[in-house]
């Protein structure tokens, strides 16, 4: 298999209910457009339910997290609302999605949820984007972000504004 940029690994499995994702290593927006692509391909297959293992991760920046936050708001715009658990955050994530408002919209697993990781798993294999669609990627994750909370318009406005630019001279 294929390693991401930065040794990030997402291990999957798709088959279990909830949906259980295991994050490894540095989640960036040089290697998260695989996860991105694979939650909005199992939202539109009608899952609702999805758990996000946190207890490898070692970093994340703010294009992932507006990434997962856009997949949560998806999912509570259905009928019925689905669910996202957040699991096994260390300090420094915690942290990072307490600041970007990401807990209003997802639950943050205290340390007490099951997570049973058997059965078939895969890693979630990078796919070939182009510039424009990275940057598209990454404008589309800030400005999830903004849409959870208003206060980080102030914290990522100069990005939104850069890539707006980027795509429009794209």
């Amino acid at each position: 298999m294929a390693k991401l940029p930065t040794d990030a690994a997402y291990l999957v499995n798709a088959y279990a209910d909830p949906v259980i994702v295991r994050i490894i290593g540095r989640a960036t927006y040089l290697n998260c457009a695989p996860l991105s692509d694979f939650f909005r391909r199992l939202i539109a297959q009608g899952k609702r339910s999805f758990v996000i293992d946190f207890h490898e991760c070692t970093a994340m920046d703010s294009t992932f997290l507006g990434l997962l936050a856009g997949a949560g708001m998806e999912i509570h715009k259905l009928t019925p609302p689905g669910t996202f658990v957040l699991t096994r955050l260390g300090a420094r994530n915690l942290e990072l999605v307490r600041n970007l408002g990401i807990h209003r919209i997802m639950t943050v697993d205290a340390g007490d949820f099951q997570l049973n990781f058997d059965g078939p798993k895969e890693q979630l294999q990078e796919s070939a984007k182009t510039d424009i669609e990275n940057a598209r990627m990454i404008l589309t994750a800030h400005e999830n972000l903004v849409a959870v909370d208003r206060a980080n318009e102030a914290k990522f406005q100069d990005v939104i504004l850069f890539l707006k630019g980027q795509i429009g001279n794209g």
